[in-house]
């Protein structure tokens, strides 16, 4: 989204046993993999990205390249692009899913819900405007993304019926009360935090619609490391000389957050 290495053996187990989520049987060690999704699908805020055309911002250092690294995939395309809907999904990063295709990772609906918005009124005005804002972005969730996400999922699963699919949420942003100082106010600070706990049951309802699809959950993993923990913090605040990083995982919410979290849901 846009504002203007493995762990391994028990400590996967670890994860899963804290996310409450029950692993399947291991994945293969050589799969053909596809990644699809916003900027937290392609690695936004590690400031490390491939010249590759486009302004998608895909770094190596993304939660996808770093599994399709570490486990070997015989094959791996990262599709995922910054600033994506589930509309550009469907347009555009569908093209390297096929029937040979054994895992699918996504991360998507952060946009369609107006993220951006939500973050730039969150700062700009007061809390009763910032939480107007999130109010809104929550009536979408509820009422139109569903609709938005079907049509994703079940193109994606036209694509690749063969595949396991793999939806990562999003985390909660800030830690709270937490040791910030300055920035947004609490208020604020646990709103935004609200809004990413409906935008990830939303998100986790329509997966529970689909066969072989499996939503893995980051909120627990990133706890103690929002914005405003008292330890490190593996997301960036905002940062008004390089906004596209802001509110997006630092190289290390990457390795230390969603690695593990895709881990234990793929074995």
């Amino acid at each position: 989204m846009r504002l203007v290495r493995i762990v391994a053996g028990a400590a996967v187990f670890t994860v899963a046993a804290m996310l409450g989520v029950v692993v399947p049987a291991a994945a293969a060690t050589a799969v053909n993999y596809v990644a699809l999704g916003d900027s937290y699908a392609s690695g936004v805020g590690t400031d490390n990205y491939v010249n590759d055309g486009t302004n998608c911002l895909r770094s190596p250092q993304s939660y996808p390249a770093l599994w399709a690294t570490a486990h070997h995939a015989s094959s791996f395309t990262l599709a995922a692009c910054s600033g994506a809907k589930t509309g550009d999904v469907l347009s555009g990063q569908l093209g390297g899913l096929s029937t040979s295709t054994g895992l699918v990772s996504v991360t998507i609906g952060g946009n369609d819900a107006g993220f951006t918005s939500v973050i730039e009124n969150c700062i700009l005005q007061n809390d009763a405007g910032c939480q107007t804002a999130i109010n809104n972005a929550e009536t979408f969730i509820r009422n139109t993304l569903p609709g938005l996400l079907d049509n994703t999922y079940h193109a994606i699963r036209s694509h690749a019926p063969n595949a396991s699919v793999v939806v990562l949420g999003y985390p909660h942003f800030y830690q709270v009360p937490g040791s910030c100082v300055f920035g947004l106010d609490n208020t604020k600070r646990t709103a935004i935090n609200s809004g990413a706990d409906v935008l990830d049951a939303g998100i986790q309802t329509e997966v529970a619609r689909f066969a072989g699809f499996h939503f893995a959950d980051v909120r627990n993993v990133f706890n103690p490391h929002e914005i405003c923990s008292s330890g490190t913090s593996w997301l960036h605040s905002v940062d008004f000389g390089n906004l596209t990083d802001s509110y997006h995982p630092f190289a290390a919410g990457y390795s230390g957050g969603y690695l593990p979290v895709l881990d234990s849901v793929t074995g």
